[in-house]
Formats: C-alpha cells, structure tokens, sequence
C-alpha cells in the first residue's frame, strides 16, 4: 500500500433509491424500499473507495466481512448518502465503519473490513477454488 492512508479518513457516495434495489426475492418485490443487499452493496462500495488511491499496482482489496444494522426504511427516489471512515488499518486488513442516512435521518450503519493482497495470490486462490 502507498503510504498516506490516515485513521479517520473519509470517502463518500450519494445514491437515489431506484426499484432495482428494493426488498425483493426470486423476481418478487417484497418491500418497495432501499433493501439490505443494496445497502451492503453501497457500504462495501463506499470503503473500497477508502483503499482505491492507495493501492500499488500489484494489489487489490477482497471484501472480508460485512455487518450491518438496517435501522429505517427508505422509500423510491429518496436519497441516501453513504459515509465510510476509516478505523483501523493493521496486518492488511482495513476497517470502515459506515453510517447510511436518508433526508429522514439514519436509516443503517455498519462496518466493513477488507484485505489488501497481491493480485497474483488472489488469482491463485481463485483458480485453485480456495477461499482461506
């Protein structure tokens, strides 16, 4: 990793809530609101933004875990700006704490955790089918 990657730092997207990301299952809308898995998706996606500039050209970050709490509902078109901050960065692995809010207030928050390693080892666990 380059050097310059501070506790504290921030990265941050904004989404409006379209349909293809409500509660839904097997083609079937469930909730027509903001659903988990698109939350988890954009939390993900606001942390790799974290480690994006910071990458050396023979690294790359996988996700590592996810937990979230998803607090309030966010109905179609609302808009929700995600926030990520950098906590911890030790050992490769990095961790984000993110807070989700709508123009209601805080509708999730969570952390998650990704690990830096070389391409080439990744590449290798993917063709061997190895996930530890």
């Amino acid at each position: 990793m380059k050097s310059g990657m501070d506790i504290g730092r921030t990265e941050t997207i904004e989404i409006e809530v379209t349909e293809d990301m409500f509660a839904s299952f097997e083609g079937s809308v469930v909730h027509p609101v903001y659903s988990t898995v698109a939350m988890v998706y954009h939390m993900e996606w606001v942390s790799r933004k974290i480690i994006l500039p910071f990458l050396e050209d023979h690294e790359e970050g996988m996700g590592g875990a996810v937990q979230l709490k998803h607090i309030s509902p966010s109905p179609l078109h609302s808009k929700v700006k995600l926030t990520a901050t950098l906590v911890e960065y030790k050992n490769q692995q990095v961790r984000t704490k993110v807070e989700a809010y709508n123009e209601q207030g805080l509708i999730g928050k969570g952390e998650v955790k990704q690990v830096i390693l070389p391409k080439e080892m990744i590449n290798q666990k993917l063709s061997s089918g190895q996930t530890h």
